[in-house]
């Protein structure tokens, strides 16, 4: 190219280290410099709407649209994503191209040595769904509150005494370089861990070479999970948790108070719809299919 690969992202210093981490491996794969490649921060609504679950203000895309609209505008020539935080319906116009090996899938348990230290009643800052229910199924006696932004902003809450604990990705913890928390053994948020890298569908030189840096069985695993979320037809008001290693894709869907389990094993659309055909109605009632 006659000119810098141009990285569009999120601002938040998790999301730069990510980006950073596409560039370095980049640069590793094809021999670059390091003007080669930029990294382009643009803010994103999601970063600028920081006192509502996204649920309620218009879901996962606050934290696409405007890398979408840099994308499509030829302003930038690629996206680095977190996939968990990427739709499951993506727009014929882009394709995840490649996805760099997945880091540690748990959540961490920040605030508390384990769930069964929270004291009775405790207050637990989450604005997943999944997070919640996962959450109350096992302790119904908690409380559970919207909490945003970012990493750094989560455990200043929790410094801070606004709630008692919060559940934060592993993955970005590490990446980070924060210790803190203990990995609790619930299923992930479907494509928890893993970082995408997004192009125009037209772009086949692009693809090639981001083709260098692709984990397949990141790759493979990921889109298995997100498989599973589009049969399931859920939205961001939906509790739903996957993890696809080995060749096995486990899943789960919950009530929104954890008091209505449905898991198991298979391929994506027949456990969709084994978990589905299991559900209270009530509970299937929080997806589409």
């Amino acid at each position: 190219m006659d000119r810098p690969l141009r990285i569009g992202t999120r601002g938040s210093p998790l999301a730069l280290l990510q980006a950073r981490m596409v560039a370095d491996a980049l640069r590793a794969a094809h021999g670059w410099d390091e003007a080669a490649v930029e990294i382009v921060p643009i803010t994103t609504t999601g970063d600028v709407i920081q006192d509502r679950p996204l649920a309620e203000v218009g879901g996962k895309a606050l934290w696409t649209k405007e890398l979408d609209a840099c994308l499509a505008e030829g302003r930038t020539d690629l996206s680095v994503h977190s996939m968990k935080d990427v739709e499951t319906v993506r727009p014929a116009l882009f394709a995840i191209a490649a996805m760099l090996e997945r880091a540690d899938t748990r959540d961490r348990l920040i605030g508390a040595e384990s769930l069964d230290a929270l004291p009775k009643g405790a207050t637990v800052g989450t604005s997943s769904p999944r997070r919640a229910a996962q959450l109350l199924a096992r302790r119904p006696d908690l409380e559970t509150v919207p909490i945003r932004g970012n990493v750094q902003t989560r455990l200043a809450k929790i410094a801070r005494g606004e709630v008692d604990a919060t559940l934060l990705a592993a993955a970005g913890l590490e990446r980070l370089g924060i210790a803190e928390g203990v990995p609790l053994a619930l299923l992930p948020a479907p494509a928890q861990g893993a970082i995408g890298v997004e192009i125009l569908a037209g772009r086949e030189k692009l693809r090639e070479l981001l083709l260098a840096i692709d984990h397949k069985p990141t790759h493979e695993a990921v889109m298995t999970e997100r498989a599973f979320l589009a049969a399931l037809g859920g939205d961001c008001h939906s509790a739903v948790a996957a993890l696809a290693r080995g060749g096995t894709l486990e899943g789960e869907i919950l009530s929104a108070d954890g008091s209505e389990i449905q898991a198991g094993e298979g391929a994506p659309e027949e456990l969709a719809a084994r978990l589905l055909a299991a559900a209270s109605p009530a509970l299937r009632a929080m997806f589409s299919r």
